[in-house]
């Protein structure tokens, strides 16, 4: 049965061509039978030739065959042909052109000529014997209900064709949207990765390099520091390893199980220990929390470690030998504020513009990006007697 659709469905033209001929024969066996026989057989012939071939071709051009099947009806008006089995083409056409998509006029034309057809017949070929006027008129309503229902049933298929046309353009279109939306989260998600990289590699290297400098330097004199030195390089390149593994986890596709079973992001309670390591490192910091320390979400805290350590890392790497440095954090009812100033020499302005034009400046716009994420606003630059300031405002709920 289903290959038997598919035949049908692949083969419009041979199948109507098939229903063409049964027609005619259909047409030509009432010419021949008919009694009494009519008066010109073979007008009724072309007539049925044509008709057959309204049906043969109506998908092809279905509105050519319209106006064909409109001249062979008023030519059997005028040549007093009666009726027939052929006839019934008139209904396939309308149903054609009424469930077509081609132009509204031959739909318009298909369902004034079908509402027209009986009565124009009744009018033509009146009822013989003595029924009344009424009976008439209900004889031609009822021979007029198949031609409306084939436009009718016509019309609906059109319709419910668009419609599913249009169900399969929304979810096509909502694919779409989906696959460029899915596009933007990848982007964003390394956009974030590389944030985060940065400020890993960034410090924990940076303390790395410090601590291998100093335990160079005291190696002979005082062995006792350069082992100090080398636990803090240990115990530093054993964070920023676990860091890492933790956001190349990620990225990961699912091929190993342990995929995302790593440290949990830093937090604004951790800043107390990254300002720890940096005193370890030969900086001096000076820690301070005002207001009363309470949760905060998960964003805002990691964004608040990330700018500390940034900015940490970018007073010993511009700071100068004997730069100091500060750390405020003060909570507010709506949100956390972040104060970090050191008094070195600090880098240039230029280098913390659209990224430097030797191509630093990466940390600051990362910390923009940050902080912009949350809904927050940063503000960053060289303090008037000396050194850089980083000052940050991070609210509770992300601007709207």
């Amino acid at each position: 049965m289903q290959r038997l659709y598919d035949f049908i469905r692949r083969h419009p033209t041979g199948v109507d061509t098939f229903w063409a001929v049964v027609l005619l024969g259909f047409s030509l066996l009432w010419v021949g039978s008919s009694y009494p026989p009519v008066d010109n057989p073979a007008a009724y012939g072309v007539v049925a030739a044509l008709y057959s071939l309204v049906v043969a071709l109506r998908r092809r051009m279905p509105e050519k065959m319209l106006l064909l099947a409109v001249a062979l009806s008023v030519a059997q008006l005028a040549f007093d042909l009666l009726p027939f089995f052929a006839d019934l083409a008139i209904l396939v056409i309308i149903y054609t052109v009424a469930s077509s998509d081609g132009p509204r006029w031959a739909s318009r034309v298909a369902l004034i000529g079908g509402l027209s057809a009986a009565t124009l017949s009744q009018l033509r070929w009146p009822m013989e014997g003595p029924g009344s006027n009424l009976a008439k008129i209900f004889f031609t309503v009822i021979m007029t209900v198949p031609f409306a229902l084939a436009w009718v049933l016509g019309d609906s298929l059109r319709t419910r064709r668009a419609y599913f046309a249009q169900l399969e353009e929304r979810a096509s279109r909502l694919e779409q949207e989906r696959e460029a939306q899915a596009k933007v989260a990848v982007a964003a998600e390394r956009a974030r990765i590389a944030r985060e990289l940065h400020d890993v590699v960034a410090h924990n290297v940076s303390v790395m390099v410090v601590q291998a400098d100093g335990a160079a330097y005291v190696l002979d004199a005082s062995p006792e520091q350069a082992k100090q030195a080398l636990e803090t390089i240990s115990s530093t390149g054993r964070q920023a390893l676990a860091e890492m593994r933790r956001l190349l986890g990620i990225l990961r596709t699912g091929e190993h199980k342990e995929a995302g079973e790593y440290v949990p992001q830093p937090d604004v309670q951790q800043i107390e220990d990254l300002v720890e390591q940096v005193r370890g490192a030969g900086l001096t910091v000076d820690f301070r929390i005002e207001g009363t320390p309470r949760p905060l979400p998960s964003g805002v805290e990691l964004t608040a470690y990330r700018i500390v350590q940034e900015a940490l890392t970018n007073t010993r790497k511009h700071g100068g030998p004997d730069a100091g440095a500060s750390v405020r954090l003060v909570y507010f009812d709506d949100g956390l504020g972040l104060l970090v100033e050191d008094d070195g020499r600090g880098a240039t302005h230029e280098m913390y513009e659209d990224g430097g034009a030797d191509g630093r400046g990466h940390g600051l716009i990362g910390m923009r990006e940050r902080v912009g994420m949350v809904g927050g606003t940063l503000d960053a630059g060289p303090r008037p007697g000396g050194g850089f300031r980083i000052s940050a405002l991070l609210p509770l709920k992300p601007a709207h």
